[in-house]
């Protein structure tokens, strides 16, 4: 999985709007273009925006697709925040100190 590619399409306001729509229950084109006011094929292109990124996947039910996300690329993200959250726990907070690697040691500021 792409970490910059998933963060990329949700970077945009929209589509992180009906990604959380989808976290809530499966929705077809036409009700996230209802729910959110856009038209059904910007709505389109969202979703192919997020299913290239691997976030979400169709269900076909008749005419219309219902997408969720999928659980992997939740997941993913998930580990991938919690990961950036216990390295920023363990990063030394102290301003009075430059911690630069290119800074020779006796080196004043």
């Amino acid at each position: 999985m792409e970490l910059d590619r998933m963060l990329k399409a949700l970077g945009e306001p929209m589509r992180l709007k009906i990604y959380q729509a989808l976290l809530e229950r499966k929705h077809c084109v036409r009700s996230l273009s209802k729910k959110f006011g856009v038209s059904e094929s910007a709505i389109s292109q969202h979703m192919r925006v997020m299913k290239e990124a691997g976030l979400v996947y169709g269900e076909k039910y008749g005419y219309h697709t219902h997408y969720l996300p999928l659980q992997n690329a939740v997941d993913y993200l998930t580990e991938q925040f919690e990961k950036m959250r216990s390295a920023s726990l363990t990063v030394d907070r102290d301003m009075t100190v430059c911690q630069c690697e290119y800074r020779m040691e006796g080196e004043e500021k």
